[in-house]
Order: C-alpha cells, then sequence, then structure tokens
C-alpha cells in the first residue's frame, strides 16, 4: 500500500476480543416491590437490576423533571435572550453538525420564534432568528473566529452556541472583540479554562449543581429555552400560565437525547419517554414524521431503537458528508411536501455513508485481524484515502468488535488528519487523550469530547507518535481486566414470557446508554438454519419445548445443534401478522446436558 493508501495499525498479531457472558444481579426485594407496584413480573426484574426500586423512578412525568433553577447560568441566559428580544437583536444559533446538534438548534429556532409571536408587541419588530452550522470539513468543530466573522456579516447581534461552545475560548475572545455576546449552551466537558462568554449553560462546568450531567445538548436547549419563558412571564410579557407549549418540542428532544448515546439517567428517561409519548400518538414534527415514512418505520410504534438506529443515522449522515442545514431545514418546516423531499435527500445520503463506512471498515478489519489483544491496550488506524465524517462510526465498529479504545483518522487540510475515537467501560477517553496533551506539549492541536467518545486534530507526520503516547497512557489507566470484554445479561426467560405480549411490553419503555435493553440468557436447540439477503442467519429455535423464530444479523457461520445465547426479544411484522422472534447477540456451544 502506497503513501498516499496507507493504512497504519497498533502492534499486533490476530483475533478478536474474547466474551465471558455474564449474568446481572436482580435485588429480590426491590423486584418484589415492583411488582406489589403492579409492575409486570419480567419488568419488575428488569428494573430492579437496573437500580430501579419504585414504580414512580420509571414512570415519571413532566412534573419530576429536574427544574431549570438547578442549572448554572440559566437566569442569565433567560434574561439575555429576553433583552434580545426586546431591543430587537437578530439572534444566531450556532450549532454542532450531528443529530444532537441539529436537534438542539431546531428546539432553539421553533422556541425563540414561537416566544417572541407570543409576547407580541414586547417584542421589537427587528427580532429575527437564524442560525449557522459550520462546515466541518472546512471550519472544524464549535465556534472558531472564523464562524464568529460569518455570523457577524449575517448581522447577528446575539450567537448562541448548542451542543458546543465550552471549549471555544479562541471563537468568544474573537466575538468580544467585536462587541458580539455570546450565550453558551453545551453538555461536554470543558478545558482548564472556560470561554468569557456573557452566560453559560453546560451542566458540566464547575459549580453547576444540576445532578443529571448526562443531559444532551438538545436537553440543555430545551431547559434554556423553558427557563426563557419562565422569564418573559416574570416580565408580564405572557400570563402567568401562559405562552407556547413547549412539551411540543420534546419529539426533537427524544431523538437528540437517545442518538447522542448519553447515559438515560432518570431525567433524560422522562424527557424520552414524554417524547416517544408524543411521536406514538402522532403529534410529532413534520420532518421527523417523513424521516419515519422513508424508513419504512411506524411511528405509533416507535421506540428508541427508531430513535438511534433509524432517524438518529438519517440526520447524522447530514452532517458527516454534506451539510447539516439540509438536517436542521427538514426538522424545521411544517410543510409537509417540502419535509418528505428533504427527508429523501437524507436517506440518500445516509445510504451513501453506509456504502463508504463500508468499505472503511472492510480496511480496518483487515488490518485489526493482525493485532495481537494480548500486546495491545489500544488501535489507532488511519487512511490516507478515509472520508473524516466517517471514521468515528469506523472507530464504534473497530471498538465493538476488538474491545479496545479506538480512534481512527482521516485526511484534513494542510498535512493534518483527523481523528473520531470510541472507548470502552473503564476510559475516560477525553481524559485520556488530555494527558497525552499535557505530556505531549504541541502533539495534538485541537481535541474535545466526553467519557465514551471524542474528536482530535494532529499532523500527519505525529500518528505514529500519537499512538504509542496514547497506548502507554491507556495501559496506566485502565484497571486491570477492563480489556476483558463481558456480555451482561438478564439471565433466562421463563418461556411462559416468550409471547408477544412480552415482548410488546419490553418494546414500549425506555431502553439506552447506562440503561441497557434487556438481554436474556438460555439454552436453545437449534432446529433450522439458512441464509437469507446473503449475509443473515434466519433460525428456527427450541427453548425448552417452545419452538420460536430467530435471527442474527451479518452471520455466517453455522451454529451447532445445541447453543448457549444472548437474545433479545422482538416483534417481527410481516404480511400484516405480528409475532415474536428472538435476535441473537451472541453464541457459544452449549456444555452439558
Amino acid at each position: 500500500m502506497n503513501k498516499n493508501n496507507r493504512l497504519e495499525n497498533s502492534s499486533g498479531g490476530g483475533g478478536e476480543a474474547a466474551i465471558a457472558l455474564a449474568q446481572r444481579t436482580v435485588p429480590q426485594a426491590a423486584a418484589r416491590a415492583l411488582e406489589q407496584q403492579g409492575v409486570h413480573p419480567v419488568l419488575a426484574g428488569l428494573l430492579a437490576a437496573r437500580g430501579v426500586t419504585q414504580r414512580q423512578e420509571f414512570e415519571g412525568g413532566l412534573a419530576d423533571l429536574l427544574p431549570p433553577s438547578q442549572l448554572k447560568g440559566i437566569d442569565d441566559a433567560a434574561r439575555l435572550l429576553a433583552d434580545g428580544i426586546a431591543a430587537g437583536r437578530r439572534m444566531v444559533i450556532v450549532a454542532d453538525y450531528d443529530c444532537d446538534g441539529a436537534t438542539a438548534c431546531a428546539i432553539g429556532i421553533r422556541a425563540l420564534r414561537a416566544l417572541i409571536a407570543a409576547v407580541g408587541s414586547h417584542a421589537s419588530p427587528a427580532t429575527s432568528v437564524g442560525y449557522l452550522v459550520p462546515d466541518r470539513f472546512r471550519f472544524g468543530y464549535g465556534l472558531t473566529p472564523p464562524i464568529v466573522e460569518l455570523a457577524a456579516r449575517d448581522g447577528a447581534q446575539l450567537l448562541i452556541t448548542v451542543d458546543n461552545g465550552i471549549a471555544s475560548i479562541e471563537g468568544v475572545a474573537a466575538a468580544n472583540a467585536i462587541g458580539l455576546p455570546v450565550l453558551v449552551t453545551d453538555h461536554h466537558l470543558p478545558g482548564d479554562a472556560l470561554p468569557e462568554a456573557a452566560a453559560i449553560v453546560n451542566p458540566n462546568q464547575p459549580g453547576c449543581s444540576f445532578p443529571s450531567k448526562a443531559l444532551a445538548g438538545c436537553g440543555v436547549m430545551f431547559y434554556v429555552m423553558l427557563a426563557l419563558r419562565a422569564e418573559c412571564r416574570q416580565r408580564g410579557w405572557l400570563a402567568a400560565d401562559g405562552g407556547p407549549n413547549l412539551g411540543e418540542l420534546l419529539d426533537l428532544v427524544a431523538v437528540g437525547t437517545v442518538a447522542d448515546v448519553v447515559a438515560l439517567d432518570r431525567n433524560n428517561r422522562i424527557l424520552v419517554a414524554q417524547g416517544l409519548q408524543r411521536i406514538r400518538k402522532g403529534r410529532l414534527c413534520e420532518g421527523l414524521r417523513a424521516l419515519f415514512a422513508v424508513a419504512g418505520r411506524a411511528t405509533a410504534r416507535c421506540a428508541s431503537f427508531d430513535l438511534g438506529f433509524v432517524v438518529g443515522p438519517r440526520l447524522n449522515a447530514a452532517g458527516r458528508l454534506d451539510d447539516m442545514s439540509v438536517g436542521i431545514e427538514c426538522l424545521l418546516t411544517d410543510d409537509a411536501g417540502r419535509a418528505a423531499e428533504l427527508a429523501r435527500r437524507l436517506d440518500d445520503l445516509n445510504r451513501e455513508r453506509r456504502d463508504i463506512e463500508a468499505g472503511m471498515r472492510d480496511q480496518a478489519e483487515a488490518v485489526v485481524a493482525g493485532i495481537e489483544l494480548s500486546e495491545a491496550a489500544t488501535i489507532t488506524l488511519y487512511d490516507a484515502s478515509w472520508h473524516q465524517g466517517v471514521v468515528g462510526i469506523v472507530a464504534g465498529r473497530i471498538k465493538d468488535r476488538m474491545h479496545r479504545p479506538t480512534i481512527a483518522f482521516a485526511p484534513g487540510d494542510d498535512g493534518e488528519v483527523k481523528g473520531s475515537g470510541r472507548s470502552i467501560p473503564g476510559l475516560h477517553l477525553r481524559d485520556a487523550i488530555d494527558l497525552v496533551s499535557k505530556r505531549e506539549p504541541g502533539l495534538i492541536l485541537r481535541f474535545g469530547g466526553h467519557s465514551m467518545a471524542a474528536g482530535l486534530t494532529l499532523r500527519e507526520a505525529d500518528v505514529a507518535r500519537f499512538r504509542s503516547m496514547f497506548e502507554g497512557v491507556v495501559r496506566e489507566l485502565l484497571e486491570p481486566g477492563a480489556l476483558a470484554r463481558r456480555i451482561d445479561t438478564d439471565g433466562p426467560l421463563s418461556p411462559s414470557y416468550l409471547n408477544l405480549d412480552t415482548a410488546n411490553l419490553l418494546e414500549q419503555q425506555v431502553w439506552g446508554q447506562a440503561f441497557p435493553q434487556p438481554l436474556f440468557l438460555d439454552q436453545l436447540t437449534v432446529q433450522s438454519q439458512r441464509i437469507v439477503g446473503g449475509r443473515h442467519a434466519k433460525l428456527k429455535l427450541q427453548l425448552q419445548g417452545r419452538n420460536i423464530e430467530a435471527m442474527q444479523f451479518n452471520a455466517l457461520q453455522p451454529l451447532p445443534e445445541r447453543i448457549r445465547a444472548a437474545y433479545r426479544l422482538s416483534v417481527n411484522e410481516f404480511n400484516g401478522v405480528r409475532s415474536v422472534q428472538l435476535l441473537l447477540e451472541h453464541w457459544e456451544p452449549a456444555t452439558g446436558s
């Protein structure tokens, strides 16, 4: 492979991470208490294993959300925005180019426009709202000085960042230099210094007591809009209970929260559950309706899976390959025809993204097949032909397969390479990269992120040096045993619950990061198996005398007659008939009788 098509990798020699199947502990007292409160026995055990002890903890409504007042800086933000509305300022939102950023931007635009209309004469006729999304290939991430310049040329008089800004020291300074105030709304971890913004709302900033540190960027923006509505009421611009119903934005909050893979703590679960409820009732924006339609998914049966793996990737594809304004416009339009047109474009981009990813993934897997995992704590990949908008997905795929913190790089401009990393439990990725930066000043040009995902920029000539430093730092930070991959399951499922009702019940719940979807573990007999679609296994299995259909995706290896398998319950719909099926996640030959 020549220099212009070079794939570099960590040291090594071959294989994948070994997998150990484990079973979660179910606190029986908590499970019994939940059952006594009317929770289905299967669901009671699942919830208890995830730390839930009371029914209210997973059934909370909007009244149970944490109050906005606990977010540091939110009152300053609300006053800044209200003053801008009264003074006739042009407010410009600077959005990130992923699904969280797109939904946060749409939430801000929709809420601000609705509030401006609602306060009537209290808003100056000159007040307006617009947005900018940095071209990731030209400007990189966040509020940079060139983006400030673009916004100023657009007539911006108040900048609002969504899902970015906490690391934009230079960008905020550039805005301050021309008298352009900045409101930073973000959820990423701050660096050693904060930008000198007019106001900052970020649950992870120093001194913020907001209990939910996992709030996504869209969630932060939703809270800021709640605070702005309260400020408008306090000023007498709205009745005490007046103003737009901001609950109408929860469909967007749910999508951004799940797609950004933030931890689904109780507060985030409430936000997602309320959004799902609206979507299932058909009370969603036209853009999301069109995205469900183009994907062939029914909104009435919308589940967390659809938000993270159907809608999210189509919105993300715009930011990865083209211009995220396509996605934002899809979320902003109220015209069904326009929404359908934009959704089709997003669907086409997602297909293109999948094709690019497949080629990159094949190249990466060919290299990592030669890695000796006993000698490597990390995987660092670079290929001069790769697309920088897709390296994060490739890093995630390799991380899942090899169970190693993985960073994939693609070429940028002027001899730079841009990387995206994904981590494993036990390693805070941003902190690891920060430590590399401190030990090797000048090696990393820019970086940011959080515990499980991060982005960074290097010079192409420094990839090998970074790989070595990253490997050393991770070996220091990881606890013994963290590199051993373990799949946590919920143990066996009684055949009496192996039915459509149970599958429907589980599908309706909110599952996701840090609140994992149920995964059962049983010994099964394989009665028949065949390949469908060229790469998927369709199976007929038997569980304790009960026959059931199953699927294993992207699996060509024949199964033995008896297996021990981790599986999910799924609802399969074919020709209008719904049935329960198993989705095999992992299997190993069964032992014993």
